[in-house]
């Protein structure tokens, strides 16, 4: 909790991230994630300790072999590529147990940091959305970033 309370990480994120976070917050994400049918938000660990968080959210009706997915990490461990492992390793997870076509991510076009943890996880930038989100009352552009899954099995529907 001691990171994940902390205005450098909640402004670079979506506004389910409170600010500020307190253990009721942190009660609440755990209580969901630990009740989920199947995982989907796993912690970030470094040195046995839950530092971070990446996730993802399943898409619905025809984007349902997509999703989003999002991460953070305290603000003391950025740019040791961290995020970058752990957005490998779950993307190549989530490519071959549920068999997703494409994962995408939207950061703030400002923050540059996530958008090259994307591009050297092998994310692509689609696009940049002009004012497509307010945070903390000011419009934000976001970058769309995806990467598709080149082995999709496909399925029977």
């Amino acid at each position: 909790m001691r990171h994940a309370d902390n205005i450098n990480v909640a402004r670079q994120l979506r506004d389910r991230f409170p600010h500020p976070y307190t253990r009721t917050n942190a009660s609440l994400f755990l209580k969901a994630a630990t009740t989920a049918a199947e995982p989907s938000n796993l912690a970030i660990e470094v040195n046995g300790e839950a530092d971070g968080a990446i996730g993802y959210v399943a898409g619905i009706d025809v984007e349902r072999y997509s999703a989003e997915i999002g991460y953070w990490l305290g603000e003391s461990y950025w740019g040791r590529g961290i995020v970058t492992e752990a957005l490998v390793l779950v993307t190549d997870y989530v490519f071959t147990t549920p068999n997703l076509l494409r994962l995408f991510a939207m950061p703030f076009a400002d923050n540059a940091a996530s958008m090259r943890v994307l591009e050297k996880a092998g994310y692509v930038r689609e696009a940049i959305l002009r004012s497509s989100s307010v945070k903390y009352g000011k419009p934000r552009d976001q970058a769309l970033y995806a990467r598709v899954n080149s082995g999709w099995r496909g399925v029977i529907e």
